[in-house]
């Protein structure tokens, strides 16, 4: 029986990371992946390929609509969705092979199977071709991740009715597309599709799209994304979803209570996704699991075994890459006698549409709700040379600061490289920055980060300076 320190179920963001610092700090450590590939739903169908494919549809959109501008005289363009599901596929795969280079490199050892507890310190691996393993191990760590939810009266066929999934592997440009959900994933292939020239339609249960962001991004982002032809149905209930043939129908309630009925070529379900546990046997090793099928653990990520510990989508918490990766180094360096700490409240949220959205810390909703004085300072992109060069005008920054001691306790924008730019945000407020802080920094001229600095300054009660 092969022996180890430890043991990581599941190889995504949260768990190669965790695998990798365990091994750096002198772990024998192995990691068991069900699949072929490596890194999880985020590299193989999630945050990697979404990304390729949200950048391959937006030089195709720039070439349709806004070359011309910059003197660029390109004649009729079409889209390739074929070859752009082909450079999606190569970009994942260099990504994937990545990760094992960095298995080898830190002499993780990998088995490729299904992993199962048959104790709380033996891993069983199933390979594909029915052939087991037994392992011993003194600690495990659980990253199985998550997989899309859905509805109970939807069936997903993978055909018409699709997830995000199958939304990355399209044949076709759909004429009509409908989605179901208004978070991330539904906005971002919305906005794929949107810019190859589907018409697209969002049903949105709540009465705003990215419920989770502060509301100003909100209602900036549903604007802008108007203004591309994205169409939107808040306050709807979606109550029965059918396919006859190559159409597909939604029956829907909208806020009026009023049945509503849309029909397109292609629905895609995004309504969240859900803690992924199938298989694991954790009765056998004894782990529980809370209300909503995820693994409960305590603040240190301990569960209720104490040598098991699970980390990222099977938790509870935001459903984010970068946080479960966090988590994995927390729990070895943990395991290491050091004390390493999450801050999750400063761990930030982005959207890859374009102009992308981002935010970290608390939203002005969630500080009024809690009574705190605040004071806020905007700033418009449209207002920066930057933004004016490239064209990329839509969006503000938003920061949010304590009124009496000015703290930043919130930074919230939405703009070109927004997703870049808010790591600027995470280090200010790291180290408990003022907004007269950020606004004493020099920031290049010109950048699109400028606008930090100015918001900063409108945060503080002074007048911004280019506004």
């Amino acid at each position: 029986m092969s022996q180890f320190d430890l043991i990581v179920i599941g190889s995504g963001p949260g768990g190669y990371v965790a695998a990798i610092r365990a091994a750096q700090l002198g772990f024998k450590t192995a990691i068991i992946e069900k699949y072929p590939t490596m890194g999880g739903t985020c590299l193989n169908v999630g945050c990697i390929p979404s990304k390729a494919m949200l950048d391959s549809s937006e030089h195709f959109h720039n070439a349709v609509h806004n070359f011309e501008n910059h003197g660029i005289s390109v004649q009729s363009p079409t889209a390739d969705i074929a070859r752009m599901v082909e450079r999606k596929n190569e970009v994942v795969d260099q990504t994937t092979k990545g990760i094992q280079f960095l298995m080898d490199k830190n002499k993780v050892t990998v088995y490729q199977g299904v992993g199962s507890f048959e104790s709380a310190t033996q891993v069983k691996v199933t390979k594909d071709d029915g052939s087991s393993e037994i392992l011993d191990t003194k600690y495990v760590i659980i990253a199985t991740g998550s997989k899309p939810s859905s509805l109970p009266f939807i069936n997903i066929d993978k055909e018409r009715i699709i997830t995000s999934t199958e939304a990355l592997n399209l044949k076709e440009i759909p004429k009509k597309m409908l989605v179901i959900g208004g978070g991330v994933i539904g906005l971002e292939l919305g906005s794929v599709c949107l810019r190859l020239g589907s018409e697209v339609t969002v049903i949105e249960y709540m009465d705003k799209i990215v419920p989770g962001m502060d509301g100003a991004l909100s209602k900036e982002l549903q604007k802008v994304l108007r203004k591309q032809k994205m169409k939107f149905e808040l306050s709807t209930a979606v109550s029965a979803v059918e396919r006859n043939g190559d159409i597909v129908k939604v029956t829907a309630k909208n806020k009026k209570g009023e049945e509503v009925i849309f029909e397109a070529d292609y629905v895609l379900v995004s309504v969240g996704r859900k803690p992924y546990t199938e298989g694991l046997a954790l009765e056998k090793a004894g782990v529980d699991l809370d209300e909503r099928g995820r693994v409960k653990v305590n603040e240190h990520l301990q569960t209720n075994v104490s040598n098991i510990y699970a980390i990222g989508d099977v938790i509870q918490g935001a459903m984010l890459a970068h946080k479960a990766s966090e988590e994995g180094v927390l729990v070895a360096e943990q395991l290491a006698g050091q004390k390493p700490h999450i801050n999750y409240n400063l761990i930030p949220g982005v959207v890859y549409t374009w102009p992308e959205v981002a935010g970290v810390g608390q939203t002005e909703e969630q500080l009024k709700e809690a009574g705190r004085a605040i004071k806020v300072g905007n700033f418009p992109m449209r207002a920066l040379g930057r933004s004016r060069a490239s064209g990329d005008i839509d969006g503000f920054v938003k920061i949010i600061a304590d009124e009496k001691t000015d703290e930043v306790l919130g930074v919230h924008m939405i703009g070109a490289r927004a997703a870049d730019m808010i790591a600027a945000a995470v280090t200010a407020m790291e180290f408990r920055a003022s907004a007269e802080d950020i606004a004493r920094m020099s920031h290049a001229h010109p950048t699109f980060a400028e606008a930090i600095k100015e918001a900063a300054l409108d945060a503080t009660g002074k007048i911004a300076i280019h506004m």
